[in-house]
């Protein structure tokens, strides 16, 4: 099942801000125009955009006014993808060529701060201190986040917990803000804007444990760039951790294989059998599925309408999804 038929209804207003999406990243420049184009038709599940809509239901909803927010949400987030594929050399994004790979570093860096600059120019639509200051702080812990996990490439001897600090302000944060936002814009009441906060922390913890899980069980086709990227780029992600944290042994050799001047794809077929042998998997599941519960008990404040229903849909989706 794809993600989008769990919210049909929401479909008229999506493509109301996909075409928003495609008018604001629009420049005069034919390089910005182009590499921003290419990462926007290159597609993804809108999971920021569908939660601010979603969370505006639960107060206010107004398209119109909604649609700044959620285009500024999507935005931000494609602006980072963009600096990531420069951070980790990426070639793949989505099983096309990143920006950095079509052109080169300094164009995709640009590209990101142009992407940047037009969801802050989307957001300026919304007159609420409130939120400008909410999405203020959230960047600066998402470029917290970024710094570390360029701080902790290949850093053998981190822990669980700063692990799950970083994917928090890398990812969690964003998408928890969707929702906060989008109940914001909307002016629902505090109680329920944090309650949808706290479920879009959740979800979003969980949504980054089955990404880095997908990296190591899922095809080359499926993720769109190669099994076993995150490690190769020098990501310790929870899989890698509970293998290591149990087996000194091939801690030793995930060392030794990484000081190699190259690591084949024998090597990485080799290292994704250890950790899918080693239990870690499993053991990395079970938290992802730890945090939705979490996320489900959040949602037992909210109003009963569709909406509560919906948010509940979608995190059983992201538990179960395979791509």
């Amino acid at each position: 099942m794809k993600l989008a038929m769990i919210y049909p209804y929401l479909k008229q207003d999506i493509d109301k801000i996909e075409k928003t999406l495609n008018t604001t990243i629009q420049a005069d420049h034919s390089i910005l125009r182009e590499a921003s184009t290419q990462l926007l038709q290159a597609g993804g599940k809108r999971i920021r955009p569908v939660f601010v809509l979603l969370a505006a239901k639960f107060g206010n909803y107004d398209i119109e006014r909604i649609k700044h927010v959620a285009v500024a949400l999507e935005l931000i987030h494609m602006a980072s993808l963009v600096h990531d594929d420069v951070i980790d050399d990426a070639e793949l994004r989505r099983g096309e060529q990143t920006i950095k790979a079509k052109w080169d570093n300094r164009v995709a860096m640009y590209s990101g701060d142009y992407i940047f600059a037009r969801a802050i120019e989307s957001l300026s639509n919304l007159e609420n201190v409130k939120a400008h200051q909410i999405l203020s702080k959230t960047i600066v812990e998402v470029c917290v986040g970024e710094i570390e996990q360029i701080k902790d490439k290949f850093n053998w001897e981190q822990n669980l917990r700063t692990y799950l600090r970083r994917i928090k302000r890398k990812t969690a944060l964003l998408i928890a803000v969707s929702c906060r936002l989008g109940a914001v814009a909307a002016g629902a009441n505090e109680r329920v804007e944090m309650a949808l906060f706290k479920y879009g922390y959740y979800v979003g913890m969980s949504y980054q444990v089955i990404d880095d899980v997908l990296d190591f069980t899922a095809t080359e086709k499926e993720l769109g760039k190669p099994a076993g990227s995150d490690l190769m780029q020098g990501n310790i992600t929870i899989p890698v951790l509970y293998a290591i944290n149990q087996d000194e042994t091939f801690k030793q050799e995930l060392k030794d294989l990484f000081q190699k001047q190259e690591v084949t794809k024998d090597d990485m077929a080799w290292v994704i059998a250890k950790i899918k042998g080693s239990g870690a998997i499993e053991r990395s599941l079970a938290l992802s599925e730890q945090y939705l519960e979490k996320a489900y008990e959040a949602l037992d404040v909210l109003p009963d309408q569709k909406e509560k229903q919906t948010f509940m849909k979608i995190a059983k989706y992201i538990g179960k999804r395979k791509s």
